[in-house]
C-alpha cells in the first residue's frame, strides 16, 4: 500500500505566514507541519509516498525533504496541483502512482495522537473498497459528519447545520483504486470544488465503505488557533506514538 499526502492550498487563513512559504511548512512544535504525516505513514509501514502540492512555493518542499531517507520513506515523489479544485481533484493527480494498488490518504495538516498500524493492516486484508477514520469532536458542524447505526455508517453530511452525530470524518482514508474512476465522475460543489465526501458516499452506497474510530486526540493546523493547539498538544505529549 502506498501513501498520498495532500499538501496544496493557499493557506488563506494563516495569511501572512503563507505569504513567504505553503502552510504545510509552518512549524508545529519542533518540527515542519509535513514530517508528521510522513511519520504517521512511516509508522504503519507505508515508505513509498507521495506529496501532492501547488502554488509557488512547492519547491521549497523539495528543499527540506530532498530524498526523504532521513525521515524513513523507501521513495518520496511529488505532484503539482494547479489551481484549487479541492481535495478530490487533488488526489486524481496520484493515479500513476498508485499504480493500480490501494492508497492511504493524509491532508497534510492533519496531525494524530496514536498511529494508523492497526487501520492499515485491516484495510490491507479488506477485499476492496474504503475505509474512513472518525474521531468524536464537540464542533462537528465544522467537518463532515458520519451517522452510525449498528457498526455501520448510516450516512456522511458535509458540514451539516443540525449534526446527526459528533464523529467528525477525518482527513485520514483508505481507498481502493476505484477512487480514480469515482474522481473522474465527480462535478463541482457549489464551493466550486471537487469534494472528498462525495468520494465517501459513492463508497457507502456501493457498500464497502468501513470505518475505525480513532484513539487519542486528533486536530488539524489550518488556523492561527487549531495551528497553536497542535503545537501545544504535540509539547505535551508528542504525536503518532507506536505505543
Amino acid at each position: 500500500m502506498k501513501g498520498v499526502i495532500l499538501a496544496g492550498g493557499l493557506g488563506s487563513r494563516l495569511r501572512p505566514l503563507t505569504s513567504v512559504t505553503n502552510k504545510h511548512l509552518l512549524p508545529v512544535y519542533d518540527k515542519p507541519m509535513i514530517y508528521y504525516p510522513i511519520q504517521c505513514l512511516v509508522n504503519a509501514g507505508i515508505t513509498d509516498i507521495l506529496i501532492v502540492t501547488g502554488g509557488e512555493h512547492a519547491g521549497d518542499f523539495l528543499k527540506l525533504l530532498k530524498n526523504g531517507k532521513e525521515l524513513g520513506v523507501r521513495h518520496l515523489a511529488f505532484a503539482y496541483q494547479e489551481g484549487e479544485g479541492g481535495i478530490a481533484d487533488a488526489l486524481k493527480l496520484a493515479e500513476d502512482f498508485a499504480d493500480g494498488g490501494k492508497i492511504c490518504v493524509i491532508l497534510g495538516d492533519n496531525i494524530i495522537e496514536k498511529n494508523l498500524r492497526q487501520a492499515a493492516g485491516e484495510f490491507f486484508t479488506q477485499t476492496a473498497g474504503a475505509k474512513i477514520l472518525l474521531k468524536e469532536v464537540t464542533d462537528p458542524e465544522r467537518f463532515g459528519v458520519a451517522e452510525v447505526i449498528d457498526g455501520k455508517i448510516n450516512q456522511i453530511i458535509e458540514k451539516p447545520e443540525q449534526p446527526v452525530s459528533n464523529l467528525a470524518v477525518t482527513g485520514i482514508y483508505f481507498y481502493d483504486n476505484d477512487v480514480f474512476e469515482f474522481c473522474n465522475t465527480l462535478q463541482p460543489s457549489d464551493r466550486g470544488e471537487l469534494e472528498i465526501t462525495d468520494v465517501n458516499n459513492f463508497y457507502l452506497k456501493r457498500g464497502d465503505l468501513t470505518y475505525d474510530v480513532l484513539e487519542g486526540w486528533w486536530t488539524d493546523a489550518g488556523t492561527f488557533e487549531s495551528l497553536h493547539h497542535a503545537s501545544n498538544l504535540v509539547a505535551q505529549g508528542g504525536a503518532n506514538q507506536l505505543d
